[in-house]
């Protein structure tokens, strides 16, 4: 009687979806654990991480691209709760969206990447910065380093050869289309801080226009690479077009002159990135430099361009909507 019951129960319908139901509980169960497991992991103390924060929204705002206002609002929300897991959340949720990469450095120091919600939208000839978003389970205090094939030199240095080999082909020129940095300068550190959250900031200027793909890896030093490549990942970016802005400026008795320009877009953003400025434009001033009839690179939008002459002249400022067909000049008449 106990076989052919036995016998019975095997045969059922029912026994492969009460095994499935079992299978897909204990799936369920083991997700939660490693999900509470790693949360675990990451968890970070509000008030040093609210600091680095700040940290971060300052350099952005000195590079020319600070958060959106209501970010920097959610932001001051967010430091001022007294509840210590919500506060950490909200900012992890306002600068997350800024987020192109996100590196996990595990406890034996490997790292591993893979992509942030970040649009990998860039501009012809110009710069964008996005944030890295760093979990740091080994509580590592080494420089965080990157790298990509597609940003090396396109030329060499002079080794006083009448006849240098060639080492750089027109295929490399091709492929080597973009800048990557990491800023680790003032006021941001140059070492991680070993939090395990923070963020690092990452510019990315693009020579080209339209889609261009770059494989990117990031280390904490040498050997810390995980297996398997999964230290990089390839992007696809899109490279806004640029176009040639002319400015035009002529002083109080009509005759063509130099002034100083300061140019934003609807986001806040200065143009031309100050950290890619040559002189005489100064990465530290936000505004650049231009004689009458000279042009600046500027993808399509709304601007803000403020010309000015000196104390002896009142500044003036224009909006300025760039299109790629229509109009792309604007004038001043100073007094």
């Amino acid at each position: 009687m106990k076989a052919g019951a036995t016998m019975r129960f095997a045969n059922s319908p029912t026994h492969p979806r009460i095994r499935g139901i079992a299978v897909f509980s204990i799936w369920s169960v083991l997700q939660a654990l490693t999900a509470a497991s790693g949360t675990a992991q990451t968890r970070v103390p509000l008030q040093p991480f609210a600091q680095q924060v700040r940290q971060v929204e300052t350099t952005l705002g000195y590079l020319g691209e600070p958060l959106a206002q209501r970010d920097q609002d959610a932001i001051n929300e967010a430091i001022a709760k007294t509840d210590e897991a919500a506060a950490i959340a909200q900012l992890e949720q306002v600068l997350d969206k800024y987020a192109l990469v996100i590196v996990d450095i595990n406890p034996e120091s490997r790292v591993k990447v893979q992509p942030g919600p970040a649009k990998p939208e860039l501009v012809e000839a110009g710069s964008r910065i996005f944030l890295v978003k760093v979990i740091n389970k080994a509580g590592v205090t080494a420089r965080l380093e990157t790298e990509s094939a597609n940003a090396l030199p396109v030329y060499v240095q002079s080794d006083s050869s009448a006849e240098p080999p060639k080492k750089v082909s027109p295929t490399d020129v091709r492929d080597r289309w973009m800048g990557l940095e990491l800023y680790d300068k003032n006021p941001m550190s140059e070492r991680l801080s070993g939090l395990p959250l923070e963020y690092r900031i990452l510019e990315i200027y693009s020579r080209d226009r339209g889609q261009r793909s770059a494989n990117i890896s990031f280390s904490v030093g040498q050997g810390t690479q995980d297996i398997g490549f999964r230290n990089e990942m390839a992007v696809l970016f899109n490279a806004l077009p640029a176009y040639a802005l002319q400015l035009l400026v002529r002083d109080e008795s009509g005759a063509p002159s130099m002034a100083a320009f300061t140019i934003r877009d609807a986001l806040g953003r200065l143009y031309p990135n100050p950290s890619k400025r040559l002189a005489p434009d100064l990465f530290f001033q936000p505004q650049v430099y231009r004689a009458n009839g000279e042009t600046i690179l500027l993808p399509e939008g709304t601007y803000m361009v403020t010309c000015s002459m000196g104390p002896e002249y009142q500044p003036q400022t224009k909006q300025v909507q760039l299109t790629a067909t229509g109009s792309k000049e604007v004038s001043f008449a100073m007094e």
